[in-house]
């Protein structure tokens, strides 16, 4: 496939399409918005259910398919973290907790990302790996923990102990990590009666899902035009260069295309669900706008349209 096949299947999924029509009804000031149980309900759902099918998989992978795939993500979630902060100090000019608090957001993983690049793998018929979601929790917690590793020496005596507590026991983790828990060690006749739940209605409430983070990325269009050129530049930029960076590691990892494109799509997302809970924990004086809207606001839409289908040619390049 060419890239512009790529972008067309990309385009033409109806996650995206969800995704644009929020952003769209945003922009119209529509009062498009789902109640904050409604969103709240349906992260849950997403979370869980992506541990849940990852756990499944897991039982079908052995210990030697799994080591590599292992090494090279927590080498992106320990170097993701540590470039974001670096860049942000010297390209965007950023004191040491605002730098931080981006480094936490980019050298996180977004599960929604996730879903969409292992959706458009799928479709594109490249992907052969069933593990990823347990990639998804190995690359969630490194890269905050790290990122407030890099504030600690301007903390004034904060508890860095809390905000690690709040990263590790927070819904993101808990889920991803409880949803592979249970999907590895059930009994396997019985999770084929949660199956039609979990997995038959997963594409549908990940639609619902997308809609509503659509009006609310339209929301932050102001305050990232507010923020300025170096901010627009840094949340397209980085991204890709992590996302090579991803397809590159993958390759050496013996993944497969699609597997590659994934993790390049999770390296080069940004998170908006852990990293901003982590953040008001451990860095309550960062400005939570900034990072959060190039995070949410410029990174996760760049990645949904441009950047799965850019990062899947990387990878059939080099396959």
């Amino acid at each position: 496939m060419s890239i512009a096949d790529l972008v067309s299947l990309n385009l033409g999924s109806p996650v995206v399409l969800a995704f644009l029509l929020g952003v769209g009804a945003a922009l119209l000031k529509s009062d498009l918005r789902f109640p904050e149980q409604v969103t709240s309900l349906l992260s849950t759902y997403l979370l869980f259910a992506i541990g849940l099918k990852g756990g499944m998989r897991l039982r079908e992978s052995s210990l030697s398919e799994l080591a590599w795939p292992v090494l090279v993500t927590l080498i992106l979630g320990v170097a993701t973290p540590i470039v974001a902060f670096l860049v942000a100090r010297s390209f965007l000019r950023l004191d040491t907790i605002n730098a931080a608090a981006i480094a936490a957001h980019y050298g996180s993983v977004s599960a929604v990302t996730f879903t969409a690049a292992e959706s458009f793998t799928r479709a594109a018929d490249t992907l052969a790996e069933g593990y990823l979601p347990a990639l998804v929790a190995v690359l969630e917690v490194p890269g905050i923990v790290i990122a407030l590793v890099l504030a600690s020496r301007a903390s004034h005596g904060r508890s860095m102990s809390s905000a690690i507590h709040e990263v590790l026991t927070g819904k993101s983790v808990v889920l991803l990590l409880g949803g592979i828990v249970i999907g590895t060690i059930a009994n396997e006749q019985a999770l084929t009666k949660v199956e039609p739940f979990f997995i038959g209605l997963f594409q549908g409430l990940l639609c619902l899902f997308l809609l509503d983070l659509g009006t609310l990325a339209g929301q932050r269009f102001n305050s990232i035009r507010r923020a300025g050129v170096r901010l627009l530049v840094f949340a397209t930029a980085l991204p890709v260069v992590f996302g090579v960076a991803g397809v590159l590691l993958a390759s050496l990892a013996g993944m497969s295309e699609g597997g590659a494109t994934v993790l390049a799509a999770m390296a080069a997302s940004a998170s908006y669900i852990a990293a901003p809970a982590a953040v008001r924990v451990g860095l309550p004086e960062a400005d939570i706008g900034v990072s959060l809207g190039a995070a949410l606001g410029v990174t996760f839409p760049f990645n949904l349209i441009i950047g799965i289908p850019l990062y899947g040619e990387i990878a059939a390049l080099i396959a």
